[in-house]
């Protein structure tokens, strides 16, 4: 089995050490979160723009590539609500293997199910609103590459 078929809920094969890349992809915004480099806590770095129905932005994604230089990826697999693979999913899965095959960086998978959805609950339920386009993103990779990271402590 390679990396790209793991299930979401197996750890990868990632460098104990060094930083860890978070994608919340979407078909208008890609959220990003980095680790920092003990695997610890995650921070949320940025928003790329998304034309829907285009490639995904590899030139955008370079310069954070290039400025915090993570050992690995993990990208956010939207499953279904019942926990099933779905076209969202497959297209989760072929930019790992775009982000693998242009950067030679490790990729893995994590259920990213309602993650935007659960920073638009909580900045709604701490007196904020929705906020405008692409505030959200960040937060959720942040969500999910630090549910990722919790999940691979002992």
């Amino acid at each position: 089995m390679s990396q790209l078929d793991l299930p979401p809920s197996r750890p990868p094969a990632f460098p104990a050490e060094g930083r860890l890349l978070g994608v919340d992809w979407g078909e208008k915004r890609i959220g990003l979160a980095i680790s920092d480099p003990s695997q610890t806590v995650a921070t949320p770095v940025g928003t790329l723009s998304r034309r829907a129905g285009r490639r995904f932005p590899m030139s955008r994604l370079k310069p954070y590539l290039d400025q915090h230089q993570p050992v690995g990826v993990v990208i956010g697999l939207p499953l279904t609500p019942e926990g099933q693979e779905g076209p969202a999913a497959a297209d989760a899965r072929a930019i790992g293997a775009l982000v693998t095959a242009k950067t030679a960086l490790p990729v893995s998978f994590w259920d990213e199910r309602m993650t935007t959805a659960r920073v638009l609950r909580e900045r709604r339920a701490t007196g904020g609103d929705g906020g405008a386009p692409g505030e959200a993103d960040p937060l959720a990779a942040t969500l999910l590459l630090q549910a990722f990271l919790d999940h691979r402590r002992p």
